[in-house]
């Protein structure tokens, strides 16, 4: 909405535009509005539609035509003025009003013009004889009111019709000459009708009508008035109404007998609480709600939202195979004005077998835009009409922000749910490889990837101690030389090295010395391409030395090149890493599940070290024999509840 409205005044002299603005002040506003020799101000309270209207006077003996000119630059509305008695004045409406204004204003932003016959208390006939040629004439006329200001006739509707000009213009919405609706205003309205459509069975029922009702009125539709409303369609238009809901066409033939019957404002109260602009383009203020996200911090979907997508990708899986194919997905996203989603995403999160993203590589796609650009993905769940349908302020509600990372570090404990892992490594070392295993494809699968169709990034989910989390991997460009500390920054890191190219280890040294050697992010060498025979690596120690020596774990052996899809136990480990970047986690089998692997784990945490340190002490302090056996009883009952 507008926050003001301006209102020019023109005619020719002696037509009575200023009387007219002293009839309504007389007769509306007595005390409310500050007066002036040329202008107005009427306050939001006191106008129609609560906005603060300007109504400015020009005047030909007074002011200079420069002045008219920056005053028809500025106008929201200009009302030309003629007298019902006075042909001259109405001739000069086209001879020289008119051509004057469209002379001054942009062909494609012309203000809305409103024809006001003044004196009309002088006259017994009416003068829309003559004027009806003229509107039809020229299309930028949005209406013709005539008036009185000796007898105060018409004078507050010629204002009101003035404001709902500016607010709720014709022009965006329908032509005169075609008489139907513009296309820009179909496409808002289609988008609307499918955002609404709850089920996308194409159809809106009367639950769907009642809330779409209720969203952009307030209030809910009588049972009556449903079936009024539906038998207005069904009366005009064959296949407007269908198993007792309102089709596509029959919504847009509503809208379009609103504005035909001068009830346009009904369209634009829908448009506007749909997020357009008086273009019919989505505002910057409905796609990109503000959202502050300070340093080191991420930005998350809640439970909400993912409520929300969940529901949007059941809408559309229509062959409930828990995939979208390409039809579906393109259904979906019919309500965006492009197609956000490229062919990588197909190798960015999981997919079936036939390549269609499934409803878990879904939801990692959604997890993923957010956390690398809580921007776009604001913007997505715009178009999507999240605010809409889930009744909130704006997208903003969707989105958690977790709190900073040193916070998580120092409490040892995080509530985060994504976790980022940067995948290094020299050129041909296996990084996209291990990227893409983490999906379940393996090599044969890899090989049919097209060069232009691969992503540098993969996510999916994990389970860390029975709790679902979504990891990360970043494959990172070998010259990370020229990457800033940002593009670095990540929760845990995976050097990978070729196990049979015996110059690939020593990239993995150099990134690890200079970027994470005295940082506190956990880091994980891997031994790719393991089932190849393994080379001596020209360096000065070995990988497992050089572990040993910066007590890293010992590298992990790993190979995609196996009949079924590889092993996820690795991806769980690095998460778990992520998770506990304070512990030293020793998990032999690495798949943090089994009983072994918690009491190992348990047996390594920093809980227990800290018991054996105060046992020791009791008993290097000669403490009774008695108190050092009641704290080993206590360790253990700890332990055994724990595991």
């Amino acid at each position: 909405m507008r926050k003001d409205v301006r209102i020019l005044l023109v005619g020719e002299p002696k037509v009575g535009k200023t009387s007219l603005i002293m009839s309504l002040v007389s007769e509306e506003f007595p005390d409310e509005v500050p007066l002036r020799a040329e202008e107005i101000t009427i306050p939001a309270d006191v106008t129609p539609e609560r906005v603060p209207t300007h109504i400015v006077d020009y005047s030909e003996a007074e002011q200079s035509d420069e002045q008219l000119y920056q005053e028809i630059t500025k106008a929201n509305v200009i009302c030309i003025i003629y007298s019902v008695n006075n042909k001259k004045s109405i001739e000069k409406v086209t001879s020289h009003w008119i051509p004057l204004i469209n002379e001054r204003t942009d062909k494609d932003s012309r203000v809305p013009l409103i024809l006001v016959g003044n004196k009309s208390d002088l006259v017994e006939h009416s003068s829309m004889e003559t004027i009806l040629p003229i509107m039809n004439q020229y299309s930028d006329i949005e209406t013709c009111v005539e008036c009185s200001a000796k007898n105060l006739k018409n004078i507050s509707e010629l204002f009101y019709y003035a404001q709902k000009a500016v607010l709720h213009p014709t022009g965006p919405l329908y032509s005169p000459e075609e008489k139907e609706m513009k296309p820009s205003c179909i496409k808002a309205l289609t988008r609307i009708f499918k955002i609404s459509d709850l089920d996308n069975d194409g159809i809106l029922n009367d639950n769907e009508l009642n809330f779409f009702q209720r969203t952009c009125f307030n209030i809910p539709l009588a049972p009556q008035a449903l079936e009024d409303v539906k038998n207005v369609v069904r009366k005009n238009m064959s296949d407007g109404v269908k198993d007792n809901g309102l089709t596509r066409k029959g919504f847009l033939f509503l809208h379009t007998l609103f504005i035909q019957r001068g009830r346009h404002e009904t369209t634009w109260t829908v448009l506007r609480r749909f997020g357009y602009d008086d273009d019919l383009e989505l505002t910057q203020e409905y796609l990109f709600p503000l959202l502050k996200i300070p340093p080191d911090c991420t930005t998350e979907l809640n439970h909400n939202a993912y409520l929300f997508l969940q529901s949007v990708f059941d809408k559309h899986d229509k062959d409930r195979d828990c995939s979208l194919s390409p039809d579906e997905l393109k259904d979906l996203f019919k309500v965006f004005p492009y197609m956000p989603w490229g062919p990588d995403v197909n190798y960015t999160v999981c997919t079936n077998e036939q390549g269609w993203i499934t409803y878990q590589g879904y939801l990692s796609q959604w997890t993923l835009t957010t956390y690398l650009d809580v921007q776009r993905c604001l913007e997505y769940l715009g178009y999507l009409g999240y605010s809409i349908i889930q009744e909130q302020e704006s997208q903003a509600a969707a989105i958690t922000i977790t709190r900073n990372k040193r916070i998580d570090l120092q409490k040892k404990q995080t509530q985060r749910s994504v976790f980022r892992c940067n995948v290094l490594g020299a050129r041909g070392s296996g990084k996209s490889g291990f990227l893409q295993a983490f999906l379940g494809r393996n090599l044969a699968r890899q090989k049919r990837i097209r060069e232009d169709h691969k992503s540098y990034y993969a996510i999916s989910t994990t389970y860390v101690y029975g709790q679902e989390k979504y990891l990360l991997l970043h494959e990172v460009l070998p010259d990370f030389e020229f990457l800033s500390e940002a593009d670095m920054a990540c929760d845990v890191v995976c050097l990978v090295y070729d196990i049979s190219n015996p110059c690939s280890f020593e990239y993995c040294t150099k990134v690890y010395k200079k970027h994470y050697m005295d940082s506190k992010t956990p880091c994980m060498i891997i031994a790719a391409k393991s089932d190849l025979h393994e080379a001596r690596q020209y360096y000065s120690l070995s990988p497992l030395d050089f572990c040993r020596k910066h007590k890293l774990h010992p590298p992990q052996l790993f190979t995609c090149n196996t009949a079924e899809a590889p092993s996820k136990d690795i991806y769980t480990k690095l998460t778990t890493m992520a998770m506990y970047p304070h512990a030293k986690l020793r998990c032999m089998c690495s798949c943090n599940r089994c009983t072994f692997c918690i009491c190992h784990n348990l047996l390594n945490s920093e809980l227990v070290r800290s018991v054996k340190a105060k046992i020791y002490s009791a008993v290097l302090n000669r403490c009774s024999f008695s108190f050092v056996w009641l704290a080993l009883f206590v360790f253990v009952l700890h332990l055994l509840t724990s595991c």
